[in-house]
């Protein structure tokens, strides 16, 4: 299952061991599952993890653009976290990959004073729009800011994910494809990294114990198609 990893995803995967946003061990999960590794994009909180994070996003879409993601107008994420990754990746896209887009977020508790609104940033209405997120387990967050980017008239043509466990949900489907058949069809949900690009990370550097309880998990829950 090796394969050869992109000089950012390396970068990011380093990055995030180095301050416990990525950690390989023994974890519970609120599924129940016990895996064997744990993210936390809520540690990615300095100036250059920002940078190294926001460069891999903007890498990753500027990859995909075209086949699978179509171009977009808006950049939209979901609060809180995803207001920094949203505005940083907007600013990376068009200083190192001249591409040029607006960016939006949600709030928590609508406004009713000044410009009032649930929305933040660009207008949606009538734009095509990328949804950045960290991890996706139910996918509950990622249909609401869908229905309420719809509901503001803009249309979700992908979503970009930091990290895609690919996993089984609960009853057996995948998550990430219930959310495709929204967005436009197979290939519209990507990740800057895969379950087995960190097993790859885990191959190339030697960790065989940490490798070996992937692998495990992999059989019990990874998604094989």
């Amino acid at each position: 299952m090796a394969g050869s990893l992109q000089p950012y995803q390396a970068e990011l995967i380093k990055q995030s061991m180095s301050v416990g946003a990525l950690k390989f061990g023994s974890f519970t999960l609120k599924s129940g599952r016990t895996s064997p590794y744990f993210f936390n994009a809520g540690l990615l909180s300095t100036g250059p993890l920002l940078y190294t994070l926001a460069s891999a996003y903007a890498s990753t879409i500027s990859k995909s653009l075209s086949s699978p993601l179509p171009k977009f107008d808006v950049l939209f994420g979901p609060a809180y976290k995803g207001i920094s990754l949203a505005a940083c990746t907007a600013l990376i896209l068009h200083k190192e990959h001249s591409l040029d887009v607006g960016f939006a977020y949600d709030r928590k508790e609508p406004k009713d004073h000044g410009e009032g609104g649930s929305m933040v940033g660009v207008s949606v209405e009538g734009k095509k729009v990328l949804i950045l997120d960290d991890v996706m387990t139910a996918g509950t967050a990622i249909r609401g800011s869908i229905d309420l980017i719809k509901k503001h008239g803009g249309e979700v043509v992908g979503v970009v994910l930091i990290l895609d466990r690919e996993e089984l949900g609960k009853e057996g489907g995948s998550t990430v494809k219930e959310v495709e058949a929204l967005v436009g069809g197979p290939g519209r949900v990507t990740a800057i990294l895969k379950m087995r690009d960190l097993m790859a990370w885990l191959e190339k550097s030697g960790e065989t114990a940490c490798l070996e309880q992937m692998r495990e998990y992999w059989e019990k829950y990874g998604i094989k198609g």
